[in-house]
């Protein structure tokens, strides 16, 4: 479904991403692990155009394009097939979480407004939110303007999700509900990357993994082999600094 080819991405003199690859499978959920500064966040917004990588080569539905030669048109229609998931919710301050989540349909996907209304309701059904819809963000809890966010991705019905560190700005109590959601995505087949910290989401809910350092994939494998016994030290030692026990 989705191959990136030894993607490079530097900001000056900084080289942030160094020959990356990776393979996506229909139905993958991909746990991207490592610690601050490895690239993760910076592999997810290249792969969505959100950065403009270097160098490298993404291929989507059999379609091949050349990272550092990526048209407007096509990196729009390749958008289209993706949604993304910031760890800041990115939601308008001033329009309710409904509002919040039938604006990309109506501006973006040009759906009328009445459709886009359907299809927002039953976004935050979904996530268990349709008590909020009338609610503006600053009247919901952290955890839900982020299951809002995870609303306006899933409307899109997109082919992919890709999640940057979704909890890192939750406070723990309310960690649980966003990653409730996402098993529950990851039950149903829907493709997820997941930049994360959340270890037993990892080992829960994902089926690939990537471990990164320095701009690198340093490690990976399926889930339960490389959770179960990795192969490097160093992947040990950053799996026990994130759970000591």
């Amino acid at each position: 479904m989705l191959e990136v080819k030894n993607i490079r991405k530097s900001f000056g003199s900084l080289e942030v991403l160094r020959d990356v690859s990776l393979e996506v499978d229909k139905g993958d959920v991909v746990a991207i692990l490592g610690p601050s500064g490895s690239g993760k966040t910076t592999l997810l917004r290249c792969m969505n155009f959100l950065e403009q990588a270097d160098s490298g080569e993404l291929v989507f539905d059999g379609e091949h394009f050349s990272f550092g030669h990526v048209s407007k048109r096509d990196m729009h229609r390749l958008r289209k097939k993706t949604a993304f998931v910031f760890q800041n919710y990115n939601l308008f301050r001033n329009k309710t979480a409904l509002e919040n989540v039938t604006e990309g349909l109506i501006l973006g996907r040009k759906i009328p407004k009445a459709q886009a209304v359907t299809i927002a309701r039953q976004a935050l059904e979904k996530v268990g939110l349709s008590d909020r819809e009338g609610h503006y963000p600053d009247q919901l809890s952290g955890g839900q303007q982020q299951r809002v966010a995870i609303a306006r991705a899933i409307a899109t019905e997109p082919e992919i999700i890709y999640f940057d560190e979704p909890t890192s700005a939750l406070d723990p109590e309310l960690t649980g509900e966003v990653l409730g959601v996402m098993r529950q995505l990851a039950r149903e087949g829907m493709t997820m990357l997941v930049v994360t910290h959340e270890l037993a989401f990892a080992r829960g809910a994902s089926n690939k993994v990537i471990f990164m350092e320095q701009g690198a994939v340093v490690e990976a494998g399926d889930a339960p082999s490389f959770f179960r016994q990795p192969r490097l030290a160093r992947t040990r030692a950053f799996l026990q600094t994130l759970d000591p026990a």
